[in-house]
């Protein structure tokens, strides 16, 4: 006979503030290099590019996903390794190799019905810095450019490509009353 588990109580804590910015929240934008991975370049000695994500973001945003928050995408760059990972993840609102991603994030916008109250953004230099002040909530990680860090909300603690995005991902979970939910459900 098994004894049942006691329940897990969140540890984690955010600002009144914060929880109101983030409960309107259906969309959150990702930067791809520097947000979702370390911001470094990797190229094969054929030239293919070779980025590394980590786990902890990519479950993050499939939490979101669930919680009925659409991830969306949108990247200065493109390649074949950053279109298999966002595959993997379910991600499909996604805009590449765009440098003007005011345009990008407002096409996706439109495509779901939404504007730029019901936004999230993370991202860390200068090209994000349109999304980043129009959506309700700017992230960025703690690496991110000065200029960045001075528009968002929140910096994140934990660095780009190992578990900033995610720290993003559990704000809006516990925002909309989700988290514990989903953490009880993880725990059994």
């Amino acid at each position: 006979m098994s004894v049942p588990l006691p329940s897990l109580r969140p540890t984690l804590n955010f600002s009144p503030e914060l929880l109101l910015r983030a409960q309107p929240v259906r969309v959150v934008f990702f930067d791809v290099d520097g947000v979702l991975t370390d911001g470094g370049l990797y190229f094969s000695e054929a030239g293919e590019t070779l980025k590394r994500f980590h786990t902890l973001d990519g479950h993050g945003i499939k939490l979101l996903q669930r919680a009925g928050i659409t991830p969306a995408v949108v990247s200065g760059r493109d390649s074949p390794a950053l279109r298999a990972r966002l595959t993997a993840l379910g991600v499909t609102h996604t805009r590449f190799g765009t440098e003007d991603k005011r345009p990008a994030a407002e096409a996706i916008l439109a495509e779901l019905g939404l504007d730029w109250s019901q936004a999230a953004a993370m991202g860390d230099d200068w090209p994000d810095l349109p999304v980043l002040r129009r959506a309700a909530l700017a992230c960025c990680p703690p690496t991110a450019h000065a200029e960045v860090q001075a528009v968002a909300q929140i910096v994140t603690r934990s660095l780009p490509g190992a578990g900033a995005a995610r720290e993003l991902c559990d704000l809006l979970l516990v925002a909309q009353g989700v988290y514990a939910r989903e953490l009880e459900s993880a725990s059994q």
